[in-house]
C-alpha cells in the first residue's frame, strides 16, 4: 500500500510584502534627503536662513510693486493735467493771436482807406505794414519752415522807407512758456532783418526751430529808420501752410 506524500502549507501575505517595499522606499528617500542636507550643511548653505531671504525678498518684491503701481497712477494723472492745460494754454494762445491777427488787419484797411480818403492829411511818418503772412514748412523732419509776407506803405508811396525787421516766435518748452528770437532759428545768425522799398517788398525768411520748442504765434517788430518813426509789433498765429 502506497503511503501519501507530505503535505506542505505554506502561507502568501501580499499586503505585508507590499507594506515592507513601500516602507523600504520611504526609508530610502528619507535617507537620501537626509544625506541631501547634510551635504548642504557641510558646504555652508543654511536652509532656514535661505527661507528667511526667500521670504523676506518676497516682501521686498510685493512692496515695489505696489509702489510702482501708485506711481504709475501719480504719472498718468500728472500727464492728463499737463496734457489739459497744454490745450487750454494753446487755445488762449491761438484766439489772441487770431485776435491780434484780426486786429492788425483791420488798422491796415483802415489806414489804407484813410490815406485814400484824404491823402493830404498823412503828415505822420510812413508806416509799413505786414500782410499776407504764411508760414510754409520745408522740412518738417528738421523743424525748418520759411516765412513768407509782404510789407506795403498804405499811406505816401512816392516816399521810400526802410528800417529793420525784429522776428520772434512764442510758444512753448518743456512745458513752460518760452520764445525765441531770429538770432536762435537762423544760420548764419541774424539779429534783425533789413529791408527798403517803396511801394512793396516780399520777404522769404528760412527759419529752424529747436526741436523740443512748439510754435504757437509770431511777432515782427517793424522799426522803421529814422525819428519819429517808433517801432511797432504785430502779432499772427503760427499755423504752417495755412493759406
Amino acid at each position: 500500500m502506497d503511503m501519501p506524500g507530505k503535505l506542505v502549507v505554506r502561507t502568501y501575505a501580499p499586503a505585508r510584502r507590499w507594506t515592507m517595499l513601500a516602507s523600504a522606499l520611504l526609508l530610502g528617500t528619507v535617507a537620501l534627503y537626509l544625506a541631501f542636507e547634510f551635504g548642504r550643511q557641510k558646504a555652508g548653505f543654511d536652509g532656514i536662513q535661505a527661507a528667511q531671504q526667500r521670504s523676506a525678498l518676497e516682501t521686498q518684491i510685493v512692496t515695489l510693486q505696489t509702489s510702482m503701481h501708485d506711481l504709475q497712477v501719480q504719472l498718468a494723472a500728472a500727464d492728463e493735467a499737463r496734457i489739459s492745460q497744454v490745450r487750454e494754454r494753446s487755445e488762449v494762445a491761438k484766439t489772441i493771436g487770431e485776435l491780434q491777427a484780426a486786429l492788425g488787419r483791420a488798422q491796415q484797411d483802415l489806414d489804407f482807406y484813410r490815406g485814400i480818403a484824404n491823402p493830404l492829411a498823412a503828415a505822420k511818418p510812413p508806416v509799413v505794414r505786414v500782410q499776407q503772412f504764411q508760414v510754409l514748412t520745408t522740412e518738417a523732419a528738421k523743424h525748418r519752415y520759411a516765412l513768407r509776407f509782404a510789407l506795403n506803405r498804405p499811406t505816401r508811396p512816392e516816399q521810400s522807407s526802410s528800417g529793420m525787421l525784429a522776428v520772434t516766435i512764442e510758444g512753448e518748452r518743456a512745458g513752460a512758456a518760452a520764445s525765441v528770437d531770429l538770432s536762435q532759428l537762423t544760420d548764419p545768425k541774424l539779429k534783425e532783418l533789413p529791408y527798403s522799398f517803396r511801394y512793396y517788398s516780399n520777404v522769404e525768411q528760412p527759419v529752424t526751430l529747436p526741436a523740443d520748442f512748439r510754435a504757437e504765434r509770431v511777432t515782427i517788430e517793424i522799426r522803421p529808420a529814422g525819428k519819429g518813426s517808433p517801432p511797432y509789433r504785430q502779432t499772427f498765429v503760427w499755423n504752417p501752410d495755412a493759406t
